[in-house]
C-alpha cells in the first residue's frame, strides 16, 4: 500500500468488512451456475506514474444467494460438545438447548451425529438421518456433565463420524466444537491442534470452536478453527450460546460452492510480495489459496501485496488475473471463472486520491492489524506490555496519515479507537477476557470473510 499502513484492528473493526463502495478499475466475473462472482480490486486503481509504487489487490468471491431455502445441499453435521465439570450448571443447559435448536433448523434428510468427551469419548447419536429429530433431541437432553476434558479425542471421534459420509460429494461437511476448559486429558498444544486443523480441511471437514466463559485455551480453538478454514467464537456467557449455534447453522446451511481454489497471475513489471492476513503461497508471478466452503450471501476475499513497476502516464495496464475453481454446492460439477484486474498511471496525484478504493484500503488495515493484535498477544504474555502500547502508537500515527491524505473514515475511527487502546494496554495489560476478544477478532479478520456472525460476544 502507498503509506505501507500498519495498524491494530479495534473492536469494531469486524463490522467495517461489510461496509461497501464504488469500485472504479476493477473486473468481475460469475459462473454460469450464478454460484459465485469473482472480483479483482485495488486499493490504488489510479497509480502515480514515472515510479515504483506498492499497491494492495484484492481478490474477491461473492457467494450468490440460493434461489429458495429448500434448494440447499444436504448438511454432514456433527456437534463435539465438552460436558466436563467445568461445564455443569447454566452451561451444560444452554448447550443443550442451543444444540437442540440447531437440530431443529436441519431438514429430515440431513445428516447429524454428537460426540460427548470429558475424559472419555461417547458418541451419542452416531451419523443418522435427522428426520423429526424427537430421538436426537432426547438423546442430547440426556448428557450430563463430569469428569475432564479430552479434547482432541472428541474432535477426532466427531471427524470419524463425519467420514461415513464423506464420499457422497452432495453434503457439506462440518464440525463444531464447544468447550470451556483447556485440553488436559491427551494431546494439548496449540501445534497439535494446528496439525490436526490442517488434516481435516485436506478432507474438507470445517471445523468452527466455540470457547465459552474465561477458563479454556483461546490459542487452541482459533488455530483448529483457522487451519481447517472453519469459525471461531469466543462467548463470555453460555446464555449466548443459541445465537452462536444460530449464526453458526445460517453459514452452514448456506454453502453455495465447496473445495475452492483461487490462482492469481501476475504481469511482467508485477511482483507480488505477500499475503496480507491470509494464508497462501507465491510461486514466483503466481499466487494460490484455497477454502473449504463458501457461503450465499458472503464475500471472502484474499489480499495480495504487490510492487509495480514504473509506467508512463496515460497508460492503462493489466495487473492481476484470477482463476477461481469449485464444486458447485447443489449441482456438483466444477466451475471455472476468471478475471482481471486493472490500473490507470496519472501524473497528477489528486487523480490518485480521488480513485483510492476506501473499502479495500480498510480491509487491508483490517488485517494486518490483525496480525499485529496476535503480536501484541506475545508481547503482554511476555511481559512487555509497553512495547505493545509503543507499537500501537506507531501505527496509530500512519494510520492517521492515510486516513488524511485519502480522506478515509473508517480508517479514522480505527485510528481514535487505536490509541484509546494503546493507553489501556499500557496501563492494565491484557486481561483474560481481552486476551480471548483479541484471538477471537483477530481470527475472524484473517478468515477475510464479510457478512458472517460475529465472533465475540462480551458483555
Amino acid at each position: 500500500m502507498k503509506q505501507n499502513t500498519r495498524s491494530f484492528l479495534s473492536s469494531f473493526a469486524a463490522a467495517l468488512l461489510s461496509v461497501t463502495s464504488l469500485v472504479p478499475f476493477s473486473a468481475c466475473a460469475k459462473s454460469s451456475s450464478e454460484a459465485v462472482r469473482l472480483r479483482i480490486e485495488l486499493d490504488l486503481p489510479v497509480l502515480s506514474a514515472d515510479r515504483t509504487e506498492r499497491a494492495v489487490i484484492k481478490i474477491a468471491l461473492d457467494g450468490l444467494r440460493l434461489p429458495r431455502p429448500e434448494a440447499r445441499p444436504p448438511v454432514n453435521l456433527t456437534l463435539v460438545i465438552d460436558r466436563s465439570g467445568s461445564m455443569s450448571g447454566g452451561k451444560i443447559q444452554h448447550a443443550k438447548a442451543a444444540a437442540i435448536e440447531a437440530v431443529r433448523r436441519l431438514g429430515p434428510d440431513d445428516m447429524f451425529s454428537l460426540v460427548t468427551f470429558d475424559h472419555e469419548v461417547e458418541t451419542l447419536v452416531p451419523a443418522t438421518r435427522v428426520g423429526d429429530g424427537r430421538v436426537i433431541e432426547a438423546r442430547i437432553r440426556s448428557i450430563v456433565a463430569r469428569g475432564n476434558t479430552a479434547i482432541y479425542g472428541g474432535v477426532t471421534q466427531g471427524a470419524t463420524e463425519l467420514r461415513k459420509h464423506l464420499e457422497d460429494r452432495r453434503f457439506t461437511h462440518r464440525l463444531v466444537l464447544l468447550s470451556d476448559g483447556l485440553a488436559n486429558n491427551g494431546p494439548s498444544s496449540p501445534d497439535d491442534f494446528a496439525r490436526l486443523g490442517a488434516a481435516l480441511g485436506r478432507e474438507h471437514i470445517s471445523v468452527s470452536t466455540i470457547g465459552v466463559g474465561l477458563d479454556y485455551n483461546e490459542d487452541l480453538m482459533t488455530r483448529l478453527a483457522r487451519r481447517s478454514d472453519g469459525n471461531t467464537y469466543f462467548v463470555s456467557s453460555s446464555r449466548d450460546l443459541p445465537a452462536i449455534f444460530n449464526a453458526e447453522l445460517g453459514d452452514v446451511l448456506n454453502v453455495v460452492a465447496r473445495r475452492v481454489v483461487v490462482t492469481v497471475e501476475f504481469p511482467v513489471g508485477v511482483r507480488p510480495l505477500e499475503f496480507v492476513g491470509r494464508e497462501g503461497v507465491i510461486r514466483g508471478q503466481r499466487a494460490e489459496f484455497e477454502l473449504n466452503q463458501l457461503y450465499g450471501g458472503q464475500e471472502k476475499f484474499a489480499l495480495v501485496e504487490v510492487e509495480v513497476a514504473s509506467t508512463r502516464a496515460g497508460v492503462e495496464r493489466e495487473v492481476a488475473s484470477a482463476t477461481v475453481v469449485f464444486e458447485d454446492a447443489l449441482t456438483q460439477r466444477s466451475v471455472k471463472v476468471d478475471a482481471r484486474g486493472f490500473a490507470r498511471f496519472t501524473a497528477v496525484e489528486r487523480e490518485v486520491v480521488a480513485a483510492a478504493n476506501r473499502q479495500v484500503q480498510t480491509d487491508y488495515a483490517v488485517n494486518v492489524t490483525a496480525e499485529a493484535k496476535d503480536q501484541a498477544v506475545l508481547l503482554v504474555d511476555s511481559n512487555r506490555r509497553d512495547e505493545a502500547a509503543r507499537q500501537l502508537r506507531a501505527r496509530t500515527a500512519e494510520l492517521e496519515k492515510m486516513a488524511t491524505v485519502y480522506a478515509n473514515p473508517a480508517v479514522s475511527e480505527l485510528s481514535a479507537s487505536n490509541k484509546k487502546e494503546a493507553d489501556r494496554l499500557e496501563r492494565e495489560g491484557l486481561s483474560n477476557e481481552g486476551r480471548k476478544a483479541y484471538r477471537a477478532d483477530a481470527a475472524q479478520a484473517k478468515s477475510q470473510q464479510s457478512a458472517g456472525a460475529s465472533v465475540s460476544i462480551r458483555p
